[in-house]
């Protein structure tokens, strides 16, 4: 700003210029899989377009892999034609298109999906586009996202969609990582074959058929050549699906790194067992499906209920805003509050309001944690007493009566600018409101890494970060 502002002999000293580092894309590849270039090169009339009523070309389906190259340039019957032109022997063009040709613009075709006469019509388009959210790995930010831009303007610009940006949001989400092992003669090891030993609070890592020593690497992208990689099958072999599912979601933000550890699945794996234990528990203090409501709910009954819609409220916000790891964890303390209602109980039958509480309570936890353990909760729910299904069941609503006097809303702002707004119970401390705050994204952005100075709570007012 200063060059540009600032004169020199009557003339600014700088001037902003964008430079660009477009190239040109390459499209062509020598290989099978991917869109025919839907061209005929001729020796008389050159390349010539396939007529559009011979669209579009079809790959052939008895094509040989046994030998190296292009198996297109080895099919005889399908490669050599007549020439469209002149009749004279010709042949197709047989490098297909890079696959990116196709994921490029298919969120298009996704509006219109039987339309035989067009890609799409325009009316459809502009009834869907732009697509609402994208999720994609942080590799996908060059390629993906530059490539699918390209032919969003390019529908554009032909008048075959009125939208120039494909996707109204981006989230990247993080990676499965891992640490890596390497043998004393270079060798990269898999995590299957290392035995770890902690020892005076040092980890030191030996192969598992021997006292050989390894060297314990950085923690880095799953990836076959490095070996630190583990089998899903075997994950689901050893867990269960669910297990899998949950630890990746409950170990750290979806934009973050998560690293694998048979630890963390373990955990996992106990809290899976926990929740069909508590289920059955529920299920036999719990009101019949479907029973009605009493007048009035007492001390216990109530605080159940407020716990059930303080969950419904709080994991149903981080959900919507892809903190899944966040719903979890709210999840998690769901069952913790149950686990205590549960141990207070002192009359058998329990009360009908408590009765209630209780079933109100059981569908809410069964219906929240299908999304990240989605067999274990359809089997909870049936032992519930369910006959349909929990994917087909309803979200549960929260009742802005319960959560009154409980939830209470604080504007968070980073040195004096507001970037988020956090949901936190009336009574919270500070210890809880600060980690609320911290874990915003709008938050963590504003800070950009760096360190926090004060953190100044108002309470029932505002919450102040500065860095």
């Amino acid at each position: 700003n200063r060059l540009t502002t600032t004169a020199l002999f009557g003339h600014p000293q700088g001037e902003r210029k964008v430079n660009y580092k477009l190239r040109d894309w390459g499209i062509s590849r020598q290989r099978y899989w991917g869109c025919p270039i839907p061209i005929i090169h001729c020796e008389t009339c050159g390349p010539v377009p396939v007529p559009e009523a011979d669209l579009p070309v079809r790959l052939p389906e008895d094509v040989s892999f046994d030998q190296p190259g292009n198996p297109l340039d080895r099919h005889a019957s399908w490669k050599n034609v007549p020439c469209p032109t002149c009749g004279a022997p010709a042949r197709r063009e047989t490098d297909t298109m890079d696959t990116f040709v196709d994921s490029s613009w298919y969120y298009a075709r996704f509006a219109d999906p039987h339309n035989e006469t067009a890609p799409a019509s325009a009316e459809a388009l502009a009834r869907w586009l732009p697509v609402d959210q994208y999720i994609g790995g942080i590799e996908h930010a060059i390629l993906h996202l530059l490539y699918s831009r390209f032919f969003a303007r390019a529908m554009r610009d032909s008048g075959h969609a009125a939208v120039a940006e494909p996707f109204a949001g981006l989230f990247t989400q993080g990676m499965v990582v891992h640490e890596t092992y390497r043998a004393p003669d270079g060798q990269w090891v898999a995590p299957y074959d290392v035995r770890i030993e902690v020892k005076d609070g040092g980890r030191r890592a030996f192969l598992v058929d021997g006292d050989v020593e390894i060297g314990i690497g950085p923690i880095e992208k799953m990836s076959k050549s490095k070996k630190n990689t583990v089998d899903p099958d075997d994950i689901v072999a050893s867990y269960g699906a669910d297990t899998a599912r949950l630890f990746v979601l409950s170990d750290s933000p979806p934009d973050r790194d998560v690293i694998w550890s048979d630890e963390g699945a373990q955990g996992a794996w106990r809290f899976v067992q926990r929740l069909w234990r508590l289920t059955g528990e529920l299920g036999h203090v719990a009101a019949p499906v479907g029973a009605e409501p009493p007048a009035a709910f007492h001390d216990l009954a109530l605080a159940v209920r407020k716990a059930t819609h303080r969950s419904i409220a709080q994991a149903s916000e981080n959900i919507e805003r892809l903190r899944f790891n966040s719903a979890i964890a709210r999840i998690r303390e769901f069952a913790n509050e149950l686990t205590s209602a549960l141990d207070a109980v002192t009359e058998t039958p329990v009360p009908a309001d408590l009765a209630f509480a209780f079933r109100e309570a059981a569908d809410a936890l069964i219906r929240l944690v299908a999304p990240m353990t989605p067999h274990v909760a359809e089997e909870c729910w049936a032992d519930l007493g369910h006959k349909g299904l929990v994917a087909e069941a309803p979200w549960p609503a929260a009742d802005p009566t319960l959560l009154a006097q409980e939830m209470i809303s604080l504007p968070v702002q980073v040195n004096g600018k507001k970037r988020a707004e956090i949901l936190v119970a009336h009574d919270a401390d500070e210890e809880t409101i600060r980690k609320e705050a911290l874990a915003q994204d709008g938050v963590q952005r504003a800070m950009e890494g760096k360190p926090l100075r004060k953190f100044i709570l108002v309470p029932k007012r505002i919450v102040n970060v500065v860095v």
